[in-house]
């Protein structure tokens, strides 16, 4: 029987990295791709185009995952986006985009996929929190930003306690800045050695979903940073 997982974000720098780790260990690669972005993963045994922040979208979907697959092994929750700006620079507008994104895309998911984890008995959600939604410092200055990350870290406690008597399992990993060529640009001075390399996330996710003994963990993945 195929190990399955659902990738959203997949062509996003860290979702390649994922996409890749998991391909490479046997899985069954399911991706969920931004409709009318004419977006292709050569590495995905299967693409859908679903808006993630959509509700009734990703209901769509689950249904059609019910008719098309057998179980869920593992949920990557990887879309998201970031921005900056403190109290006095971030408008309602800003923090509204940045929950959607950051948290309504994988809260949907979540509710979504939850009856058919229980259901099987099995399966692991993998969340991505942000340095700056556990260190207030950095997260004065992006505000939006932290506070969408801080409810997905949040998001993945509670899901921890809802589950705690089952099989399934509930994982944030919590990267402080990721190697990204963006973020090289942005940041053209920095030492980019000090850096989270992406394979180096996914590596820590294939691990939590194929080490049973953990049990809603919090990876913190701060490099030298």
């Amino acid at each position: 029987m195929s190990r399955n997982i659902i990738i959203t974000g997949a062509t996003g720098n860290l979702g390649t990295a994922v996409v890749e780790k998991f391909k490479r260990e046997g899985y069954h690669i399911i991706v969920l791709t931004r409709p009318d972005k004419d977006e292709y993963m050569e590495e995905a045994d299967d693409s859908y185009e679903v808006d993630v922040t959509d509700e009734e979208q990703v209901t769509a979907f689950v249904k059609e995952f019910q008719l098309q697959y057998g179980e869920l092994d593992a949920l990557a929750l990887l879309v998201g986006g970031f921005s900056m700006g403190g109290f006095e620079k971030t408008s309602m507008e800003d923090v509204q985009k940045m929950f959607q994104l950051n948290f309504f895309s994988a809260f949907h998911l979540v509710r979504g996929f939850l009856p058919i984890m229980k259901k099987q008995q099995k399966g692991t959600f993998l969340f991505v929190g942000a340095k700056p939604a556990l260190e207030l410092e950095a997260g004065k200055d992006m505000l939006a930003y932290a506070l969408s990350k801080r409810l997905i870290i949040t998001l993945t406690e509670i899901l921890g306690e809802e589950i705690k008597d089952s099989s399934i399992r509930s994982h944030v990993f919590v990267p402080s800045i990721i190697d990204t060529p963006a973020n090289r640009e942005a940041m053209p001075d920095a030492d980019f050695s000090k850096w989270v390399r992406p394979q180096e996330i996914a590596e820590a996710m294939h691990y939590a979903v194929n080490t049973s003994a953990l049990r809603n963990m919090t990876f913190k993945l701060y490099g030298e940073v």
